[in-house]
């Protein structure tokens, strides 16, 4: 027996509190501890053994005494106790604020829990449990960011702090890093080896969530073998045989979570485990307790997600949508994100398709293909639920989304067909085709409603005979495949004639005859079907010896009597019809269909008052819920309104107003019904509203366009009457055209003449008359168009007449309109049966002596026009001429310009080719003479030994001479070759700029090119390879070098120039020399 002893103040005695049998009322024990003044350890020992016992008040009450001002006062020099008191009341508050559910006592309990642990860090800031104890606080208050700071400030001062390992483990688990939050719990494994089981606990969760399962299961034993009664531990090692899905680890999971439920009954997720096992096995009674005590016992967000979901599936599987929308919402709100637990989302969408919510439905279905976007189920649901929205479009994306996720899925291209059947019969009777083939291969029988479908479809696309053979196979072998044969042909052709749909002794016959007469409930529709496909084939003696096999065996199948009524109507057999009518009638006689068709024979025979009271008991035998019923009867209204006849205006507005009544009725059943959308409408612009009524029109409107079965004209043309009563005649006539175009391949002479009229209220006379003599081609026998005709001519006339300012044309085709409208007119009073069409002869006259009148006053206006469109044409033919001659004059300066200019450029021409003569001339001279004087060189030469006296006897005089006459004749040249290379100047003037740069830097190159360069100039000291060089090297042999180098310099002093000049400079110079030699 435990004990503790609180030694007595000033004494040896100690008093011995016995620890498992602590009073009551812990203020006794306050009262000692006070009075002796025992150590604060003491207090903290007494406490937590009271916590332990379950006695929480007396726990708190001791440590609340203990962290009080007067303790604190008292011990103010003991640290760590006190320290340790505010950290337990502390962690005390924060576990009552994780388990609380009220978030007002959660915040109220976290508050608490913060004040103790600021109180214990006044005390010591840097006390590694003060910061254990605050991330704990933080993590159950989901600040899992500010928990890990509080930890890690543990951690950098003491790394193997078992406690702050253990809380930053938590904190990466939470933040899904396992990796290291395993990392974690194995280090304070390290640290302290007697960890309690729960940390291995934390080390198998660890595990499993990596994947790594056997590890996980070894770590899960183990804390079974330390604490065999952790139910942890025993729900985690059941959770993972469950998962299995295999009989013996199913049992053994079950087991396991069974001895988890005895040890500690209020495990939530023990419990929620066992209701989805009740669930399962249809124990709907245990599903509610177990989870309703999950509930009770949990505050953790996805545990109680779910309980609520397994509730809601019990109350989902027993048809209690309310309650189970309600759950599945609950357990909604308990997640944070899809990904954690997206069953209640599917399953909240489920509930809500049944309830008609489809908005809500879309949203749920959306999140749960966030978390699987190739979930088939979740990708047929949403194309159902886009279908219900109107939105047929996204809702065939879907499902073919999911026939490409498993193209084997038959019952997907099923539903895929019945989606694309209103919008799509071609791609419809593919996926029917699709399926089809999907059942057969799959070794499964073809649903007969799918062949029903693919029948039905390929006998809208005209298609008839593979439609045929579609119902054929469906039905199978029967009775029915002896009346396609053709020898009973004219038996079946008598028995229609003679028993007028009626008799049934045919099959009696059959029977007698030993014939098995059978027609399984599954094909009866089938069978329906294909008596209207014959019906279509002109077979409809056939087809009524179906509906009447159908009715041999089906008494009461209305529609094979509305079918054999409809084949008698269409024989204009009334009486029958109505007879056939009635014997549907006596088996329903609230059938809707049967009391409407019967209403239509009546206002066939012109019987308004029985069929007002037919369409009456059609509409009231559903309660006004069957919309063509109702129709029927505001259409009865609508048309008692408006008769021909006399109309009292205060019966049409009661008229008018009951169609209206009735038309909304059928809107509010069924919103998208466009007929009973056109009616109102209809109503609304009798009465003048033309806006409201324009805005319906339009909606009907692009409603109809959008579907192919729908075929509306009247919504047109009822548009097109608004904006004509508007008079927005420029839409009206549009809508007009486009609605005989669309519909009737602009041949219909009604519409022709609404259109007319139109042109005719707009004053375009033209197009008035010319959509006339279109309707008047289309109905040649409708008088009153060629009337509206003659009319329309006289008042084009009449205007045309009236204007200020008309051409001759205009005029002319004035007087053809007013020919066109007298005779018109005169037909039109010459027929016999004029009132039959209601014409008034007197009137007529009246139209034929107006337009007479006109005719004579457009006779003397069509002059005055002649003569001024003549004078006009005069001027013009005036102006003319004075164009003509004023172009003629500009063309001739043009072309002297152009001559001039011709002439200028020949010129030059021939300028240039007479400098490149003169170039290529100046050249050859050139040429010639340097040969020469290459020649005397040599010659010189040779007899240079004997004249070498000759020359130094008369050399100064000659030389002098020399000297003097060349200096004349180098001036010469110099004048000579200036005015030559002006004249070059200017043919080159068109030459780039670049060139003449080239030019000035180098002429020799330039001459060297052209081949001009002179042999006996001297080059630059470069390249002394010239003619020069030799006369220099002769010279320097001669006994007087000074006197040649003196006498040679004035050639070189001209060189450069001389290379430039022309082939006459060339002459001179040769000449010169020829006189030298000859002095020599």
């Amino acid at each position: 027996m435990a004990s503790v002893y609180i030694p007595v103040q000033n004494s040896e005695e100690e008093v011995r509190v016995n620890l498992d049998q602590l009073p009551r009322d812990a203020s006794d024990i306050l009262d000692i501890l006070k009075a002796e003044q025992a150590p604060l350890d003491l207090w903290l020992i007494i406490a937590r053994e009271y916590f332990k016992q379950g006695k929480v008040d007396q726990f708190r009450q001791i440590l609340e005494e203990g962290s009080s001002p007067e303790i604190d006062d008292y011990y103010a020099d003991i640290r760590y106790e006190r320290i340790a008191i505010l950290n337990a009341l502390g962690a005390y508050y924060s576990y009552l604020g994780k388990i609380e559910t009220k978030q007002r006592e959660k915040e109220e309990h976290f508050i608490l829990a913060t004040q103790y642990y600021n109180k214990a860090s006044r005390i010591d800031m840097h006390e590694p449990s003060t910061w254990v104890g605050k991330g704990q606080l933080l993590l159950a208050k989901g600040e899992v960011e500010q928990a890990s700071a509080a930890f890690k400030i543990v951690l950098d001062g003491d790394r193997d702090n078992v406690p702050a390992l253990l809380g930053q483990a938590c904190v990466e688990f939470n933040r899904g890093r396992y990796s290291d939050s395993l990392e974690l719990y194995k280090r304070a494994l390290q640290v302290y080896p007697n960890c309690p089981a729960a940390v291995r606990l934390g080390i198998g969760l660890c595990r499993y969530k990596l994947g790594q399962f056997e590890k996980a299961r070894q770590a899960f034993e183990r804390v079974l073998q330390l604490d065999p009664e952790n139910v942890e531990a025993l729900v985690a090692l059941a959770i993972m045989d469950l998962r299995t899905n295999e009989a013996v680890g199913i049992r053994k999971g079950m087991v396991k979570m069974q001895r988890a439920f005895e040890i500690y009954p209020y495990c939530a997720m023990a419990l929620n485990y066992l209701a989805n096992h009740f669930f399962f096995t249809g124990q709907h009674f245990l599903v509610e307790q177990l989870t309703e005590t999950a509930l009770a016992v949990t505050n953790h967000g996805p545990t109680k997600s779910h309980s609520y979901y397994n509730l809601a599936r019990s109350y989902h599987s027993k048809g209690d949508y309310d309650k189970a929308g309600v759950y599945y919402m609950a357990s909604v709100k308990e997640i944070s994100k899809p990904h954690e637990f997206v069953f209640p989302y599917y399953g909240l969408g489920q509930v809500q398709i049944k309830l008609g919510d489809f908005r809500s439905a879309l949203s749920n279905f959306e999140k749960v293909l966030e978390v699987y976007p190739d979930n088939c189920e979740t990708l047929k649901a949403l194309a159902y639920i886009y279908v219900q929205l109107g939105q047929t479009d996204k809702g065939q994306e879907f499902i073919r989304k999911a026939t490409k996720i498993d193209p084997r899925d038959a019952q997907a291209f099923l539903e895929l067909g019945e989606l694309l059947i209103l919008s799509d019969t071609g791609a419809a009777l593919d996926a029917f085709k699709t399926a089809r083939t999907l059942f057969k291969k799959g070794g499964e029988e073809v649903p007969i409603e799918l062949l029903n479908n693919i029948g039905v479809l390929q006998f809208e696309r005209g298609e008839f005979e593979l439609a045929k053979q579609t119902f054929k196979e469906a039905l199978g072998d029967g009775i029915w495949l002896s009346f396609f044969s053709e020898t009973n042909k004219s038996s079946i052709d008598a028995a229609t004639s003679t028993l007028q749909f009626k008799d049934m002794q045919l099959f009696h016959d059959l029977e007698s005859n030993g014939h098995h007469i059978d027609v399984p409930w599954d094909k009866v529709t089938v069978l329906f079907n294909l008596g209207r496909l014959l019906e279509q084939l002109n077979e409809s003696g056939t087809a009524s010896i179906l509906y009447r096999l159908i009715l041999f065996k089906y008494p009461d199948y209305i529609d094979a009597y509305l079918r054999l009524a409809a084949i008698a109507k269409a024989r204009n057999n009334i009486l029958l019809s109505i007879e056939l009518v009635n014997d549907a009638l006596k088996v329903n006689d609230k059938c809707p269909n049967a009391l409407s068709m019967l209403g239509e024979l009546e206002l066939k025979n012109d019987d308004w008052v029985k069929a007002k009271e037919t369409l009456r008991a059609a509409s009231d035998a559903t309660d006004g819920k069957d919309s063509y019923a109702t129709l029927s009867l505001g259409n009865w209204n609508y048309f008692a309104a408006v008769r021909n006849e006399k109309r009292n205006p205060k019966l049409e507005a009661t008229h008018l107003e009951k169609a209206k009544e009735l038309y909304t009725r059928v809107l509010i059943q069924h919103s998208a019904n466009l007929y009973a959308a056109n009616g109102a409408a209809v109503v609304f612009a009798e009465k003048g509203h033309f806006d409201v009524s324009k805005d319906i029109f339009t909606q009907v409107q692009e409603a109809a366009s959008g579907s192919v079965f729908v075929q509306m004209p009247d919504v047109w043309i009822n548009l097109a009457h608004v904006y004509f009563a508007q008079g927005n005649f420029t839409l009206a006539v549009k809508m007009y055209q486009n609605c005989l175009r669309k519909f009737y391949h602009n041949t219909d002479s009604q519409v022709l003449l609404y259109l007319a009229r139109t042109h005719y209220e707009a004053e375009q006379w033209q197009d008035c008359i010319k959509t006339l003599q279109r309707a008047i081609h289309l109905a040649p026998s409708n008088y009153t168009l060629r009337f509206d005709a003659g009319v329309a001519m006289q008042k084009f006339s009449a205007s045309t007449l009236q204007k200020a300012k008309r051409t001759a044309d205009e005029v002319r085709a004035t007087v053809a309109g007013l020919q066109n409208a007298v005779r018109i007119f005169s037909q039109l009073s010459a027929a016999s049966n004029l009132h039959i069409h209601g014409f008034d002869e007197k009137k007529i006259d009246t139209h034929v002596g107006y337009c007479t009148h006109l005719l004579s006053a457009a006779k003397v206006h069509l002059e005055a026009a002649e003569r001024e469109e003549q004078q006009i044409r005069e001027r013009h033919e005036l102006a003319r001429q004075v164009a003509l001659a004023e172009d003629a004059r500009r063309k001739a300066e043009e072309q002297r310009k152009f001559q001039m200019e011709r002439r200028k450029q020949e010129d030059e021409i021939k300028q240039v080719q007479q400098q490149e003569e003169h170039f290529k001339r100046v050249k050859e001279q050139w040429k010639s003479s340097t040969h020469s004087k290459r020649r005397e060189r040599s010659d010189d030469e040779d007899g240079g030994g004997a004249g070498e006296k000759k020359r130094r006897k008369g050399g100064k005089k000659r030389k002098k001479d020399k000297h003097s006459k060349s200096r004349n004749d180098t001036e010469e040249m110099e004048a000579d070759m200036m005015d030559e290379q002006e004249m070059e100047d200017d043919a080159d003037m068109n030459e780039p700029q670049t060139q003449m740069n080239d030019v000035e830097e180098n002429p020799h190159g330039l001459l060297a090119a052209a081949g001009l360069e002179d042999s006996d100039a001297e080059d630059e000291p470069v390249g002394p390879s010239s003619t020069i060089s030799r006369r220099r090297q002769a010279l320097s042999e001669s006994d007087d070098d000074e006197p040649i180098m003196r006498q040679s310099s004035p050639v070189r002093e001209y060189s450069a120039d001389m290379q430039e000049s022309d082939g006459e400079i060339r002459d001179e110079d040769k000449t010169h020399g020829d006189e030298a030699s000859d002095e020599e």
